[in-house]
């Protein structure tokens, strides 16, 4: 399902301010594992999660997830295999958008884009029917800019655009900090 194989990332190759983030680390998790990486700050939790995202790539060894080669896979491309939970409610989503338009987004993660209605017919009734899963009162605000909620309501809409795809990972970064 995912194997990460030796990879190593440093930051600032070369300068005095030279960082060894991740050195020969290997990873492997079978579906349905669940793994949680603990450690200090500074010690590489985040970029360990950047690197398996494609937020930035590493400087050797690869990444599989499910089978396929992702190691140097555009973060956009890898999106259809991981839904993503940032420590900050304040990215993952875009702020001046509905919380409607939003969802629309992470339904459509990992499609290819084009010029078309990005809002299909069944949508708003679906994104009503999650939302009150959360049991928030978030069903009625599908036209609130997704700004305006509180950090707590932005993050349950966070996990559940993460999830909606079925991704094959799921990468949590703190998302109770």
């Amino acid at each position: 399902m995912l194997n990460v194989s030796h990879i190593s990332k440093t930051f600032f190759k070369g300068t005095p301010d030279e960082k060894k983030a991740l050195q020969d680390l290997s990873l492997t998790l079978e579906t349905g594992d669940f793994c949680t990486v603990v450690g200090s700050n500074g010690a590489g939790k985040s970029t360990l999660l950047n690197s398996i995202a494609g937020a930035f790539y590493v400087d050797s060894g690869h990444i599989l997830i499910d089978g396929v080669e992702v190691t140097r896979m555009a973060e956009f491309r890898r999106a259809k295999y991981i839904g993503r939970v940032f420590q900050d409610p304040m990215k993952g989503t875009a702020s001046g958008m509905w919380l409607e338009e939003n969802l629309i987004l992470a339904a459509r993660r990992g499609e290819p884009r084009r010029l078309c209605w990005a809002f299909r017919k069944n949508d708003h009734e679906q994104f009503r029917q999650m939302l009150a899963g959360l049991d928030l009162g978030l069903e009625d605000r599908l036209q609130t800019q997704i700004g305006l909620l509180s950090g707590g309501q932005r993050q349950a809409v966070t996990l559940l655009m993460a999830t909606m795809k079925k991704p094959k990972i799921l990468l949590l970064d703190e998302p109770t900090a």
